[in-house]
């Protein structure tokens, strides 16, 4: 019975998901929010999300490395730590 249920949970179709996502940003933005007030506490998931920016979204990844080298040589600390 449990194993139905975890199946019928896992071919939830997520595609109107992904696409309200796509056409509204301020629900996208929202949605990050609650996807990195989830992971702070969790410093492995930290780094499993940071990874997968790097392999799945290069562009992003590129531009988040690129923001902290421009906060680097204006010489403000990252946001993380209170800088904005």
């Amino acid at each position: 019975m449990k194993t139905e249920e975890l199946q019928k949970q896992n071919n939830i179709d997520l595609e109107p998901f992904y696409q309200a996502l796509e056409d509204d940003p301020k629900l996208l933005e929202e949605a990050l929010e609650i996807l990195l007030g989830m992971i702070n506490f969790e410093p492995q998931s930290v780094k499993k999300f940071a990874l997968l920016i790097k392999e799945d979204s290069r562009n992003l990844y590129n531009e988040i490395v690129e923001l902290y080298k421009s906060n680097q040589e204006k010489g403000d600390s990252p946001s993380c730590c209170g800088g904005h």
